[in-house]
């Protein structure tokens, strides 16, 4: 709904302002009317309508008479308010182009995506990047108003702008899952809802962009990781390393997914650090991993990606293949 709305009116904190008062509306509004029969529906068109509200209130907006002819001719045509699902998803996409645009750096175009499309708190965020949650939030409230200075369009890139955004889009898709998988905040170790939007997100880049093998790579390293979603926590809901995990609970179908799509990433003759990670995943999920393969792995995403993570595992693996000592000495 937030993408949404911003498509409509090109403003981030405007379109963040109105769907808050889209809530706040429906809380206010279903206990006494019931809840209607198109929820989305009703919060968009209604966190429109407060867009309006917001518009006609504010006259410092430059362009604001623009703005609120266009939601006002837009409001007026949608006597039914029905959304088309694949026009949401669409405008998701969008709206994370439009965040990972180059002139913003990097780490900005992923916070701000994060938080403005998948889900995630600012707190949650902050300790993705290691940094201080007011740090954080300065930082993605700058993000916003470069955009909104630069004028930077709202919509996919053409064909030749693609390579120039993709890392920080790819970026953003696995932190998403990241959090998905490994949650930082709240009572679950799982957070079903953002790994299932992440790689619903790692689909349509897919289809967009289907000989990057680093969109291959991303999509085989979340479907493998997710095929043992189930797996993963216990009837308490407390974690299981891999070797403890019910094998029959893994989903056999995703894994295959995953391994095609490996297999596709291969084939493309352009290794990154998404498809070494999915290689590795792939082979820690045998039965008797081959584990100097796996620090051979480990050793040219070092290359790729140099941190302190990516040496411990492949010290580990080291370790696992040559002896304690071996890897003690990596």
């Amino acid at each position: 709904m937030l993408a949404t709305l911003i498509r409509h009116v090109g403003d981030f904190q405007l379109a963040e302002d109105a769907v808050q008062d889209a809530y706040a509306a429906a809380l206010t509004t279903w206990p006494r009317e019931g809840v209607p029969a198109n929820p989305g529906a009703w919060l968009t068109v209604t966190a429109r309508r407060r867009a309006i509200d917001r518009l006609r209130r504010d006259r410092s907006v430059a362009d604001r008479a623009e703005r609120l002819a266009d939601l006002v001719r837009l409001d007026q045509q949608e006597h039914k308010a029905m959304i088309d699902e694949s026009s949401i998803v669409d405008d998701r996409l969008r709206l994370i182009f439009t965040c990972c645009h180059p002139a913003l750096d990097v780490s900005a175009r992923v916070a701000l995506t994060l938080r403005a499309l998948g889900g995630l708190t600012t707190g949650e965020i902050a300790r993705a990047f290691l940094v201080a949650e007011p740090t954080m939030g300065k930082r993605i409230v700058r993000a916003k108003g470069k955009i909104a200075a630069a004028r930077i369009p709202y919509e996919v890139p053409a064909d030749e702008e693609l390579p120039d955004r993709v890392r920080g889009v790819l970026r953003v898709v696995y932190l998403i899952f990241n959090e998905g998988y490994s949650a930082t905040e709240g009572d679950r170790l799982v957070r079903d809802e953002l790994c299932d939007e992440a790689i619903r997100l790692g689909l349509l880049l897919r289809e967009l962009m289907p000989d990057d093998a680093e969109v291959w790579g991303l999509f085989a390293l979340m479907l493998l990781h997710d095929s043992r979603r189930a797996a993963r926590v216990d009837e308490r809901g407390r974690y299981l390393a891999l070797g403890e995990q019910d094998r029959s609970r893994w989903d056999q179908a995703r894994i295959q997914e995953g391994m095609r799509a490996l297999a596709r990433s291969v084939r493309l003759r352009h290794p990154g650090q998404y498809q070494l990670q999915a290689a590795i995943t792939a082979l820690q999920m045998e039965e008797e991993p081959d584990w100097r393969q796996i620090a051979d792995l480990y050793g040219a995403l070092a290359k790729l990606t140099p941190t302190a993570v990516v040496e411990l595992n492949r010290a580990v693996a080291v370790g696992f293949a040559d002896g304690p000592h071996a890897g003690s000495t990596c």
